[in-house]
């Protein structure tokens, strides 16, 4: 993977200067060891990105835009002859780059893993029960992780952190930012959706008939996870019922204070409930505060779960529904947004060849606001790569950049910071050699809350090791 500014046609082409104008700007590479050598994430300097294309996504593209970046946010973006740019600001030349914001991928397992074959560094889910949604993927999350750096390299800055498929309700998820001192830097937001998979996979069902357990069925998942909302709303009702006679008595007692009998037929006061934490994590997704994420691939699994968590007015978005085209009208009558991915995956032998291919165009041509997932945490940096497949199949190019930008962002509650190139967002910004969904684009540069991140990972310190 090449690290270095160099565009044909260019001002980083080689033979050609690489500044121009007055103020004259550092050299690129010495300004980047300037700003590399700052305090971790606290962004001093203006920093100016100045001559390039850019794809700003909420309000189109600008040919020849600056934008600057201060105090971690974006404070103006527009045409090169309109922004004024701070006297004290650092500029850098990106003509013939195209900038864009940093992307997000909707699923992955980024610091959840770091050598698939070594049980010693999973940490993906939990087995010991099918009900586990008092996991915290923040928890476990490690921030230190090898494939982090792989991923931020093409430009992913942002990630949905989640638990493995294999229980039906298998923990929260975490919403983080792929840089950071730690891993308190790296989650910005704690828990901020839980899985639901009914998949058929979660079927303890696996080892022969002897080793079978409940649930073994379908049936089995269905019940269990009904059970487990109902006992969580009881749970919610108990507690209601605590406080409002614990402030029964708490006013009772003021009003006996007052008496000059106060301790005559004076109550007792109330016994908390004991504390579940399974139930009580349940408990802001049955009052609609949290999102679920929906995991259902064929047409009777998404039909079955979506009845459930319509029984408790669960707020869901939709996911793994890869071989459910029979059914997209339905999809698209239940008016939610729906993570696609991975699209490479074989279709079915009842199914057409393009069938997965196609379906982020099929669901965008009824009207469903989609994102895409690596569902990953080694191959997350392919995410670009998905989005410009799905073009090849019938979805337009701007919906395909929106999906792993500012669509996801607002699916996740962050639309206010991250997703496009606004004044006021956080300055999570891309500078590349060429369009973010063509496989042969180079990321150049990242900046993550406007400091610019090492443009190396493993895998390029071993080529640069090996290549001497």
């Amino acid at each position: 993977m090449k690290n270095h500014f160099s565009v044909p046609g260019s001002q980083f082409s080689e033979g050609k200067p690489v500044w121009s104008g007055r103020p004259r700007p550092l050299p690129l590479l010495l300004m980047l060891i300037l700003i590399l050598a700052a305090p971790a994430f606290t962004q001093d300097k203006p920093i100016a990105l100045r001559g390039g294309k850019i794809l700003t996504v909420s309000h189109g593209v600008i040919e020849n835009g600056t934008i600057v970046m201060h105090g971690g946010k974006i404070v103006a973006v527009g045409g090169a002859s309109s922004v004024n740019v701070p006297g004290n600001a650092q500029i850098i030349d990106v003509t013939g780059m195209t900038v864009y914001p940093g992307l997000i991928d909707s699923e992955t397992q980024l610091g959840l893993t770091e050598i698939s074959a070594e049980n010693m560094t999973n940490d993906l889910v939990e087995l010991s029960d099918e009900i586990m949604p008092h996991m915290h993927t923040a928890d476990a999350f490690h921030a230190e992780s090898a494939l982090i750096p792989v991923a931020r390299m093409n430009g992913i800055t942002n990630a949905v952190v989640a638990p493995e498929d294999a229980d039906t309700l298998p923990g929260q998820d975490s919403f983080i930012q792929l840089a950071g001192a730690n891993a308190t830097e790296m989650l910005l937001i704690r828990d901020n959706a839980m899985p639901l998979n009914f998949t058929g996979d979660q079927r303890r069902n696996k080892g022969g008939f002897e080793k079978r357990k409940f649930p073994s069925t379908r049936m089995g998942l269905a019940a269990q996870l009904r059970q487990a909302f109902i006992d969580a709303q009881d749970y919610k009702a108990k507690w209601a019922d605590y406080e409002r006679r614990k402030a029964d008595a708490a006013q009772n007692a003021q009003n006996k204070d007052k008496e000059k009998d106060k301790d005559k037929d004076k109550k007792p006061e109330p016994q908390a409930p004991k504390r579940d934490l399974k139930l009580e994590a349940l408990i802001p997704y049955l009052e609609g505060k949290k999102t679920i994420v929906l995991a259902a691939e064929n047409p009777s699994d998404l039909q079955t779960a979506v009845s459930l968590a319509s029984e408790f007015k669960l707020k869901f978005v939709l996911n793994h529904i890869s071989h459910s085209q029979p059914v997209l009208d339905y999809v698209a009558s239940l008016k939610v947004p729906v993570i696609v991915g991975p699209i490479y995956e074989e279709p079915k032998e009842d199914e057409r060849y393009d069938a997965v291919y196609s379906l982020p165009a099929q669901l965008y041509k009824r009207g469903v606001k989609i994102v895409f997932a690596s569902y990953s945490a080694h191959n997350v940096r392919n995410l670009p790569d998905q989005a410009g497949f799905a073009t090849a199949f019938g979805l337009p190019y701007d919906e395909a950049l929106k999906a792993i930008t500012l669509n996801a962002a607002e699916i996740w509650g962050v639309a206010d910071q991250l997703g496009s190139l606004d004044v006021g967002k956080t300055a999570n910004v891309v500078v590349a050699n060429g369009d973010p969904l063509d496989v042969k684009t180079d990321v150049k540069q990242v900046f993550i809350q406007g400091r610019a991140v090492p443009m190396t990972d493993r895998q390029t310190r071993l080529r640069d090791e090996y290549s001497k």
